[in-house]
Parts: structure tokens; C-alpha cells; sequence
């Protein structure tokens, strides 16, 4: 294999078994996303009463479809590998800012969990559903903002090509907002959501059962956003490094197929947000409610951020 310090991974392609499996990958994502998504649209549609955790829900189901409607687009320019276009350069900034509001609406639901058990008074004055929605559109509008500008400025030639004229310092402080920041918060919160559950445990039968499943789903939302991003992560991380140093062509090749194998995985999280979708709207409400008595069956159970442990 050649060695060439002017060889760039933004020059390479990826493998053609490599294009097949990203093919394969985001077919099944669409089906799947499709399906799960228009379930969770219809689930919430029924609910009347508004909460902060439907307001995220309910962003994080419009950022998922909108990835979902993204990926014939990406499966169009993965196949016939056109040049960029303006609607490639649309598809590229759906498909970002889509996956950025992801990120961090999920980041949010974690840091409400984590507001409500360890701050129940403090709770009461900073969440409501007026709140969260306020936060869910400066959300939008700075990653539209950011994003848009981003892209429709970039000098790259092919579909999800680096562009080149950006700094390299930008990369590892896009990558620290894209990733470290949300992925480091939502590991701190929910794992100090789960501490301050499992000292619930000594307390009755039914309500001991109800905390345990909280717990099993707030680690498996807590997982499946970890097995998502880090691949992610750490396949731009070494991306960068690759790029920045002078690396063989076929350690540039194989960071570019692992690249756009880590993309797919990050994109299947519109699938597996089902998961939080879940946790929020059912067993977490559940395990942090006080069950119901014969005494209270006609009074009104208290919110479930004045609930503490």
C-alpha cells in the first residue's frame, strides 16, 4: 500500500461492500423508524393532558421522523454518488440538525428526571410544559441556525464530504457540543437518577417492583443512547487524527468505511428512541407515583416532581 501525505479521507470513497451494508442499514432504519414513530405519533396524539415529558417526546418523534425522511434521499446519493447538489446540501442539513436536536432533547429528558428526584421544590418553579417548549424551540432555532449556515457554506463536492476550508480547530469543538457535552450530562443524570432510586428499594412490595423497572429503563435508554453516539464519536475522533497526521491511504480507507458504518449506527437511534418514548410517558411515572390507596382513589395523585426518595 502507497504511502501519501497528500491523501485525504475527504477524497475517498467508501468500499462498495461498505455502500451495500449503509444501503442495507438505513433501509431497515426507514421501515422500522416509520413504523415505531407513527406508532408514538398516534400514542401521543391521544394523551390530552400536557406535561414537560410529552413536550420532549413529542420533539424528539418530529426530529426522528424528519432523519426518517432524510435516508431515500441518502440512499439516492449513496448509490449513484452525485455531485453536491442543492438538494443534497438540503438532505446533509435536514439530516444534521435533526440528529443534533435528538441528541440533545434526549439530554434534556434526563436532566428533567434528574431536576424532579433530586430537586422536587426547585422543580415546581423551573419545569412546566410552557417551559420545555420555550427550551425545545431555542433548541431548534440555534441548531437550524448554526447548522444551515454550516453547510450551505461548505466548499466539500461529494454527499457528506469534510470541507476542507473549515479550521481544524472547529472539528474537536464541534465534536465536544456534538457529542462529549450531551453523552457527559445524560451519563451523569441518569446515573445519579438511578442511585437515588435504588435507595427506594427497602420500601413496599408494589411500589419496590414499579422502581426496579424504572431502573431497568432508565439504563437501557441510558445504553442505547451510548451504543448509538459513541461509535460515532469516536469514529469523527479518529477521523480527525487520521486526517491530521500522515497516515497510510489504507488506514484512510478503512477510517472512511468505518465512518459511514458509525453514521448508520447513529442514525438507527430513530428507531430505538421508542425506548425513551416508553420510559417517559409510562414505568417512570409509575415507579415515582406513590400507588393508590382505598383512601385516595378520589384524590388527585401529586405531580410527579414533587415525588422524592
Amino acid at each position: 500500500m502507497n504511502v501519501s501525505n497528500n491523501c485525504s479521507i475527504t477524497n475517498l470513497e467508501p468500499d462498495h461492500h461498505v455502500c451495500l451494508i449503509e444501503l442495507a442499514l438505513y433501509s431497515a432504519i426507514f421501515l422500522f423508524g416509520a413504523l415505531f414513530n407513527a406508532l408514538a405519533l398516534w400514542a401521543f396524539c391521544k394523551i390530552k393532558k400536557w406535561t414537560e415529558t410529552r413536550v420532549y417526546a413529542i420533539n424528539l418523534v418530529f426530529a426522528d421522523c424528519f432523519v426518517i425522511c432524510t435516508l431515500p434521499f441518502m440512499a439516492y446519493f449513496l448509490w449513484n454518488k452525485s455531485a453536491r447538489d442543492k438538494l443534497c446540501q438540503f438532505t446533509e442539513t435536514a439530516y444534521f440538525i435533526n440528529m443534533l436536536v435528538s441528541i440533545y432533547i434526549i439530554t434534556f429528558v434526563s436532566t428533567d428526571r434528574y431536576i424532579a428526584i433530586k430537586h422536587p421544590l426547585k422543580a415546581r418553579a423551573f419545569m412546566s410544559p410552557s417551559k420545555a417548549a420555550l427550551l425545545c424551540g431555542l433548541l431548534w432555532v440555534s441548531v437550524v441556525v448554526g447548522a444551515t449556515a454550516h453547510i450551505w457554506q461548505s466548499q466539500s463536492t461529494l454527499h457528506f464530504q469534510k470541507d476542507t476550508t473549515v479550521p481544524a480547530a472547529l472539528s474537536p469543538l464541534s465534536m465536544f457540543f456534538i457529542f462529549i457535552l450531551p453523552l457527559a450530562i445524560l451519563t451523569l443524570y441518569s446515573t445519579g437518577v438511578i442511585r437515588s432510586l435504588k435507595r427506594c428499594l427497602n420500601t413496599s412490595a408494589p411500589e419496590e417492583k414499579s422502581i426496579q423497572k424504572a431502573v431497568h429503563i432508565i439504563y437501557t435508554n441510558l445504553i442505547v443512547c451510548l451504543v448509538c453516539f459513541l461509535p460515532a464519536f469516536f469514529g469523527l475522533l479518529a477521523r480527525f487524527i487520521m486526517d491530521s497526521v500522515a497516515a497510510t491511504s489504507f488506514v484512510l480507507q478503512v477510517m472512511k468505511n468505518i465512518s459511514c458504518v458509525t453514521r448508520c449506527i447513529a442514525t438507527s437511534n430513530c428507531c430505538l428512541d421508542s425506548v425513551c418514548y416508553y420510559s417517559v410517558t409510562k414505568e417512570f411515572h409509575e415507579a415515582l407515583l406513590p400507588p393508590k390507596t382505598s383512601s385516595d382513589k378520589t384524590d388527585q395523585i401529586q405531580p410527579l416532581q414533587t415525588h422524592t426518595c
